[in-house]
């Protein structure tokens, strides 16, 4: 079966349960829009083998039109909603994409391809075009994971490697139930978002409440009039809601009292006054809708801090570890009582990790396998014969370490790690973690970069109005302290401006560098 064709199997087994819930769309009502999408677009000459692009933000046509691309045996671009012409341009060039389905916001003047309005009222349906057979070595969806310029990396995942991760998530089976509501907030055309979005909904038979916007009050509203069961987020969005949570009831002056029955709920209960920490829990979880059973943290390392708080709401927070190539989620923490910080857990369904070329520390690549993941990047011989072995592993460039428990940690990108003059190495996420802890840093990027010929650890900090350098340099100071001094950074910049961040909110590091070099940054510490 392709994904349209698992998509009719869920229909026919809850035909009247909500796929797309603001919208009220059944899943057998889901079935008729995308056989009508599909004839608008064989109409369009879309047929069997050819790359269409999907560019719109997470609105209903999106599923739908992805939906009838599958239908008719199409092969989907997945395009960054963040990118330029030029960028678009080059990747459709690359996949040979000569039709793009896009919103009219991102229409422009292009010989590449032609472009479709998403919107467009569809044509009759045509009760005679059926649904293209494809196998589980189709390729379903293409995904850039390195720029669009040079030989950058594609990704293709066919049909059975999305079924395979979809499969994969029975190990949710626990906080995630049929006609439940999953929150679609994250970009649909991001692997994390899509895996959320679009695969777990089909595994579980429940809802995506579609969500275009990243405003806080339209996610908070949506929170209060369809209370969610499942919020899969980036960490920096959750410590966003736990720190103005904790603002607003500091401001009421109730913090000790809330924080005093969150930490000793174990004690009030064992003495029969679980009926206060429900008192003080309730208000807090229907903030969140009164219905959500887990939060999945994607993306980024989450704080253990901000697990614990909402782990103290009564709510199960997991972490994930996945990227494109794994299609989403390959690896998943557990809710447990006495968290590891940092970890992403074990892996989940029939995936396998490894690690390869520790050193002494433990401290190793990640290798993954298994039948979500993908079988080699697009035209790139090179690539795959350097990051595949002859037994299907894959490297995944990820450094981790296992701990006492076996579970997983994250440890930085092998690509970012320091390299200093001594041969010692150093890992930016360790640093950037322990820096964001400062009072006034609002983000952070660290990096290698040459200082008078010499390389060293560098780092640029985003900061608020009170911030001064003079304060910034002690704090900086006060923090290296807690690592080995060869990890120290005591060469810096400090900047007022947004960091360049990615879709997922993660920090470009490779723009922050060229920005340092290019005199972005004048306000330095070296």
């Amino acid at each position: 079966m392709n994904m349209y064709q698992v998509l009719k199997q869920v229909a026919h087994e809850s035909p009247d349960a909500l796929f797309l819930v603001r919208e009220k769309i059944s899943f057998k009502k889901a079935l008729s829009l995308i056989h009508a999408r599909a004839t608008t677009l064989h109409n369009a000459g879309v047929k069997k083998g050819d790359v269409v692009g999907l560019l719109a933000h997470n609105i209903p046509e999106f599923p739908l039109t992805l939906f009838a691309c599958w239908y008719l045996g199409a092969t989907v671009l997945l395009l960054d909603t963040n990118l330029t012409p030029f960028e678009y341009d080059n990747m459709a060039k690359t996949v040979n994409c000569k039709f793009v389905c896009a919103e009219k916001s991102f229409f422009y003047d292009t010989k590449k391809f032609k472009f479709f309005d998403i919107l467009t009222v569809d044509d009759k349906t045509d009760e005679r075009l059926k649904p293209v057979d494809s196998d589980d070595d189709d390729i379903a969806t293409l995904s850039f994971t390195s720029g669009s310029t040079g030989t950058p990396k594609v990704v293709p995942l066919t049909h059975g490697n999305l079924k395979k991760s979809s499969d994969c998530y029975s190990d949710m089976g626990q906080w995630i139930h049929k006609n439940e509501i999953m929150y679609g907030f994250l970009p649909l055309y991001h692997v994390f978002g899509f895996a959320a979005g679009i695969l777990a909904p089909l595994h579980f038979h429940m809802g995506i409440l579609l969500q275009p916007s990243i405003n806080p009050k339209n996610i908070l509203d949506d929170f209060k009039t369809y209370k969610p069961h499942c919020i899969p987020a980036v960490p920096r969005l959750y410590e966003v809601f736990r720190n103005k949570i904790i603002e607003g009831i500091k401001a009421q002056h109730k913090w000790w009292l809330v924080s005093f029955v969150l930490n000793n709920q174990k004690l009030l209960r064992n003495i029969g006054c679980g009926w206060l920490v429900r008192k003080v829990q309730k208000p807090l979880q229907d903030i969140f809708g009164g219905r959500v059973n887990i939060m999945i943290a994607g993306g980024a390392a989450t704080k253990p801090e901000v697990e614990r708080f909402y782990e103290m709401l009564g709510i199960a927070f997991v972490q994930g570890y996945g990227m494109t190539e794994t299609v989403g989620p390959f690896c998943c923490s557990r809710p447990v009582k006495h968290r590891v910080p940092f970890a992403f857990g074990t892996p989940v369904g029939c995936s396998e990790c490894t690690i390869r070329d520790a050193d002494e520390t433990g401290v190793g690549t990640l290798w993954v396998r298994g039948p979500n993941i993908f079988k080699g990047y697009l035209n790139n011989k090179s690539a795959n014969e350097e990051l595949f072995d002859k037994d299907g592993w894959f490297n995944t460039g990820d450094l981790v370490y296992l701990d006492k428990n076996k579970q997983y940690h994250f440890a930085g990108r092998k690509k970012q790690v320091i390299v200093l003059d001594s041969g010692k190495n150093v890992y930016p996420d360790e640093l950037e973690g322990l820096f964001m802890e400062i009072d006034g840093v609002k983000n952070v990027a660290v990096f290698e970069h040459k200082v008078n010929d010499k390389t060293v650890t560098y780092g640029v900090f985003q900061v608020d109005e009170n911030m001064t350098m003079e304060k910034l340099s002690a704090e900086v100071a006060k923090a290296n302290k807690k690592v080995a001094s060869y990890k120290w950074v005591t060469h810096f910049a400090m900047t007022r401006d947004d960091l360049p961040m990615t879709s997922t909110q993660k920090v470009k590091h490779h723009v922050v560098r060229q920005n340092l070099i290019g005199g972005k940054y004048p306000n330095k510490h070296e």
